[in-house]
Parts: structure tokens; sequence; C-alpha cells
């Protein structure tokens, strides 16, 4: 059986105890329900912060610890779209309330009292799961975290209709490997962001996003399609335009899919290897 690394948490003949019986292991492990604490966290791919940022965690969402490392990382896998990684033990925290609601807006802020003139946290990103405990008002009392805009939150299961104008909400937002914020994410976080937000999942890499939907020709291109290459991922605009985030603009950015189509293979990134329809 071919096992995808990024996904099953087995290393060195470890493996989570939800494995057992599926592959074989020298030990299996308990996972410890953690939940992140932090507006965002790095998922990475050995103990160190200096190592490659493989995905991120968003406040709320849940990680399974499987091991302690030595210098403050801790080993285990994501809930939310399954990734295994490194993760610092001090951007977790024991489960407290359900959450209750996302963050709807892009990015918003978490203030210390019931004021947006007390101290500012965050900011936290579109998708973070928070609990809200009271408040009425203009702000909302989550547990863990302040207060929050009540503008800026939707219950959960409450979720947005059309995930291409999400996308497009993050133009300009700058390029960063392994991100999936509103402070930085690349092509295939951005993707994920912006489906999770319409309450449709998806992976995390761009190999994975291309068994989504069904496959079209060029010529039927359409709002809303996928364009894939190997090792990148844009959202069609129309059937001429592009909105992907790109290490060449190192942002969020839209350009015309032929004059891109062009520059991706001048700069050794081949031919367009799929398109595909949600």
């Amino acid at each position: 059986m071919s096992l995808d690394a990024r996904i099953t948490p087995l290393r060195d003949g470890v493996a989570s105890q939800t494995l057992e019986g599926l592959v074989r292991a020298e030990v299996y492990l308990e996972p410890r329900l953690r939940v992140c604490a932090a507006a965002a966290a790095g998922i990475h791919r050995a103990p160190d912060p200096a190592s490659e940022q493989l995905d991120q965690l968003l406040y709320g969402e849940s990680f399974d610890v499987l091991e302690d490392e030595t210098g403050g990382f801790v080993w285990g896998q994501a809930h939310r779209d399954g990734y295994v990684g490194f993760v610092a033990a001090s951007a977790l925290a024991a489960p407290g309330p359900a959450p209750t609601h996302r963050v709807s807006a892009l990015r918003t802020y978490a203030f210390e009292e019931d004021s947006i003139k007390s101290k500012a946290l965050g900011p936290y990103s579109m998708n973070a799961l928070v609990a809200v405990e009271g408040g009425e008002g203009r702000l909302r009392s989550v547990a863990g975290a302040g207060w929050m805009a009540a503008d800026h939150l939707a219950p959960i299961g409450v979720f947005e209709t059309d995930f291409v104008a999400v996308a497009e909400r993050f133009l300009g937002t700058p390029y960063l490997w392994g991100g999936r914020e509103s402070l930085g994410l690349d092509c295939s976080g951005l993707v994920q962001q912006a489906l999770l937000a319409c309450g449709q999942a998806c992976p995390r890499d761009t190999d994975q996003q291309e068994a989504l939907g069904r496959e079209v020709a060029r010529g039927d291109l359409a709002r809303g399609d996928l364009v894939f290459w190997k090792g990148h991922v844009a959202v069609a605009l129309d059937a001429g335009r592009i909105l992907h985030a790109n290490a060449h603009h190192m942002a969020v950015a839209i350009e015309p899919l032929d004059p891109a189509i062009q520059r991706i293979a001048a700069a050794g990134g081949g031919q367009p290897t799929r398109f595909r329809r949600l």
C-alpha cells in the first residue's frame, strides 16, 4: 500500500493509534488533542523554527499531538487538512469550548476588553474557529481570545456562496510558502481558504487538489475553474484571466492567462497540466 507521508502520521517505526491494523509500526501512540492558541502557527518539516514551513494551523483548529520533541516542538497531525509535521508546543493549548463561529472577515483583531480602545490581539485570519460566549452590540466575547467584532464572525454552518469572490478578497496578500493565513499564503493555500469559507473541504497541496471536480478543456475555461501546473494552481476569473498567489509577483495577483502560461513556461514551469471544474 502506498502511503502519502504528508498526511500519514507514521515515522521511524512510530505511528498514530488511528493507524493500528492499517500500517506496520513498532509503537502506536494515542493522539492527544490540542487546539491552536496562536493567531497562526507553522507546521514544519523538522522540530526547528528555521525548517521548511509545510502548512499552517489557524486559531482554534485542532491538532493531534503524538510525540514531544526537544526544543519545544511536538509532532502530530492537523485535523482540518490532515497534514503531518512539527508545531511549536507554545502555540497549542488544551481544548476549550467547542467552536460556535468562524472568522468570516479577511482578518480581524481581538481586544482584551469590551472596547475597541483596549489592547488589540492578533490579527486572526479568515476561517479561524472561535467559541462565542456572549456580548451585545458591536463586540462578542470569544473564549481564550478576547472580544471580536460581531460583523467579522459567522456561525458555524453559515458559509459564503462564491469561492471566487472569497479568493479575490486576498488580492495583494503577500506570498508565503506553506501559508494559509490572511497575512501570507501560497497558491494552494489560497484555493483551500476560499473553498473552506464556502463549506467545501479541500486538501492542502496542488497535486491533491488536482483530484477535485472534473476535467474541462482549455477552450471551455470559465469563472471558478482551476488551472494547474506542476506544483502550482490558479483560479480562473473568466476565460482569459487568473487569480493566484505566486512567487513571481510575491503576492496574490490577477494576470491574463496566456501571458502567464508563456511566463511560467519560460521560467521552467512547463505548460498547464489540467483544467478542472468544481
